[in-house]
């Protein structure tokens, strides 16, 4: 029994290709809509990908980049097909190509829809990758005179300001790591050089956090050097006062960012998925129709369409004996009824004789 068949007159069939033309063409631009989306996103993770540890999070720009191109190319093709529909001489041209398009559609939806859950799923590893890159970044906030890190320390006060956050997790990141570079400590005073000698690994580590972890809004002049010690400012209480620095990690706070993107452009995707499935549905109807009409022999008579001939169970069971009669055809049989001879070749005793294969 054939799932949910429809019954279509000549008119009807015109006016669904024509429709069909129409929405496949739509679908090129939503596939160019996919591309500006991938090539966005891309372009927004490179801007800050000195301050992430690993390159999988480019892959979900690069899919939807390659969604977008195939979808270009499947719906120009689509728009061509339903356009020649409308005529049953120029459908034979397209007959046999038509369900193998139909196929092809079918896997390109199956990865938009894969495309929209990456973007939902992608905040797990981005958050992992923004915990390890920003930690990175920090440690190297002091080599200004290092090569090809002489740029973390403007990308990390920039990313505090613009963000208006402090450390990876919060300002007392900053506690735990040396961020000022050794040639601007006065090495003659007692204090820097007991703070040397007091670690392990001979670093200067204070209670003191980059300018840019200034809250402008604070009410007083931001205090970032001694930020634990009370005695050491008038009037202050550093586990009240944390208006003076920013209470937010950079870690959070990006991942905010990233995360507000990612739910827009997965929307975005699934509503270009369902789009892309009615398209789908339509140009199926159309196919069966039209293959019905050129059963009949006569183009301007009724003809049902319908998603599959027989039923989901029906269909399953008839693709799994195909895939499995074809994995037979590349085996050899072992049946021990099965007899190797060689047949006698009168007259040609000098050519090797040639074992056949036959059942007995």
């Amino acid at each position: 029994m054939a799932v949910l068949k429809v019954t279509f007159t000549k008119t009807k069939r015109d006016k669904l290709a024509q429709v069909l033309w129409i929405l496949n063409w739509v679908s090129v631009v939503t596939g160019m809509i996919l591309l500006s989306i991938g090539f966005f996103l891309k372009v927004e993770i490179q801007r800050r990908q000195e301050l992430m540890s690993n390159r999988e999070v480019y892959s979900v720009p690069n899919m939807l980049i390659a969604v977008g191109h195939i979808a270009c190319a499947i719906n120009f093709l689509g728009g061509k097909i339903c356009y020649d529909c409308v005529d049953t001489t120029k459908f034979l041209r397209w007959k046999l190509l038509m369900l193998p398009y139909i196929i092809c559609t079918f896997f390109f939806t199956f990865c938009l829809l894969a495309g929209a859950f990456m973007c939902y799923a992608m905040r797990h590893e981005l958050e992992e990758s923004l915990s390890i890159g920003l930690q990175d970044a920090m440690r190297f906030y002091k080599d200004t005179d290092t090569p090809g890190r002489c740029f973390l320390k403007r990308t990390v006060d920039l990313l505090q300001i613009q963000f208006q956050c402090c450390g990876n997790d919060g300002f007392r990141d900053w506690f735990h790591i040396q961020w000022i570079s050794n040639r601007y400590l006065d090495m003659s005073r007692g204090e820097v050089t007991d703070r040397l000698r007091s670690n392990v690994e001979g670093k200067y580590l204070s209670d003191e956090v980059p300018f840019s972890c200034c809250n402008p809004s604070s009410p007083r002049p931001c205090i970032q050097h001694q930020v634990t010690n009370n005695s050491a400012h008038y009037n202050y209480d550093y586990q009240v006062e944390e208006l003076n620095l920013w209470p937010k990690g950079c870690r959070q706070a990006l991942l905010e960012y990233y995360t507000h993107i990612m739910q827009s452009i997965g929307l975005t995707v699934l509503l270009i998925w369902l789009f892309e499935l009615s398209v789908l549905t339509g140009v199926r109807y159309l196919q069966t129709s039209m293959e019905n009409v050129l059963r009949q022999g006569d183009p301007d008579s009724k003809s049902d369409g319908w998603l599959l001939e027989n039923s989901f169970a029906e269909t399953a069971r008839y693709n799994f004996n195909i895939i499995k009669n074809l994995g037979k055809c590349y085996q050899v049989d072992d049946d021990p009824n099965i007899d190797f001879q060689t047949p006698t070749q009168p007259g040609s005793d000098n050519v090797p004789p040639k074992p056949i294969l036959f059942a007995t």
